[in-house]
């Protein structure tokens, strides 16, 4: 406790210090990245900073009921700032665009839960044993006394509940629970954010869930699923990249299925590689490292320079030989 109430002082004193500040976080933003940035800035702005919040993508059609004041923002390259603040972004590179583009700051905070995160910022608060960057950013705003209103309850429970699969994971402990509970007393709309986040899809989206159904893969006796998205199946279907966010779960659901895996064409010799596990005993975060990724125990990812087969078998072989040592 002594640690993160050091660490959590820092950071408060990096933001008094401060007037000028930007909340960036990750490309292909989740909600717990989306809900941690704009529940961030609105409480820096209702303490009176100037605030900028910067994402390389926009805001996914399901959270866009999070950003009713369109807060969030593409990077401009060349403005300073006297801080700033990175939210549930494992790594520098990770950030986009962000990163270069803030580049002129006194100080950079990297505040995350990934397991795999390496400590790129001046200030560092990585707590792997949160569910979710949302309660960190909630443990925060507690600390600083910065008053948490609907709509900034809102942004931190859509990001406490997406990162935690609605509260199904087991990374969701008691105190991820209570965290839920004291949002929704301080207005959290849980039936909105239900509806929106989960209940209100696009046709493009069931288009690719679609293609999902009809083109997956199973292998090592039905233990590993997996599937590929190219360009062209993007262009088939209407769905853009956001449109992917949640898919791989569908496959991770399969009864038999300890892995998932989802191979996304970036460039024809870059691929996305996204992982979840179903067992505690197969941690995809360490099979990502492997290939220069990370992410947690049960959800991890990396982008892959080669030929695409080569890729899959690369991974394929990995998840086989994890699965098999697990028994």
């Amino acid at each position: 406790m002594k640690s993160r109430s050091t660490i959590i002082g820092r950071i408060l004193e990096a933001v008094e210090s401060s007037q000028s500040i930007c909340v960036i976080g990750h490309v292909r933003p989740d909600g717990d990245c989306i809900g941690s940035q704009l529940g961030l800035t609105l409480a820096l702005q209702t303490a009176g900073k100037d605030v900028a919040c910067w994402n390389e993508d926009r805001v996914p059609q399901k959270y866009a009921f999070l950003d009713r004041h369109h807060l969030l923002e593409k990077p401009t390259a060349g403005r300073e700032f006297d801080l700033v603040i990175a939210t549930d972004c494992a790594s520098f590179e990770r950030l986009g665009a962000s990163g270069p583009a803030s580049e002129k700051r006194k100080c950079l905070v990297n505040i995350d839960h990934h397991l795999s995160n390496t400590r790129y910022g001046d200030v560092n608060w990585i707590s792997a044993h949160e569910a979710s960057t949302g309660e960190l950013i909630f443990q925060l705003l507690q600390a600083a006394k910065w008053p948490i209103t609907p709509e900034i309850a809102n942004c931190l429970y859509t990001a406490v509940s997406t990162d935690t699969g609605s509260f199904q994971y087991a990374t969701a402990k008691p105190v991820t629970y209570q965290i839920a509970g004291e949002l929704v007393k301080l207005g959290a709309d849980v039936d909105t954010i239900s509806r929106e986040v989960y209940q209100s899809f696009s046709l493009s989206r069931v288009r690719l869930l679609r293609h999902l159904y009809c083109n997956f893969k199973l292998t090592h006796d039905d233990q590993i699923a997996y599937l590929w998205l190219k360009k062209k199946d993007f262009a088939r279907t209407g769905a853009d990249r956001c449109d992917t966010e949640g898919l791989i779960d569908h496959l991770r659901a399969i009864e038999p299925v300890i892995v998932a895996c989802i191979f996304e064409e970036v460039e024809p010799e870059l691929t996305r590689v996204s992982l979840r596990s179903k067992s505690p005993k197969v941690d995809v975060n360490a099979i990502a490292g492997k290939f220069g990724g990370g992410g947690h125990i049960a959800a991890a990812g990396a982008r892959v320079a080669g030929k695409p087969l080569a890729v899959q078998r690369g991974f394929v072989a990995a998840l086989r030989k994890a699965i098999d040592a697990a028994k």
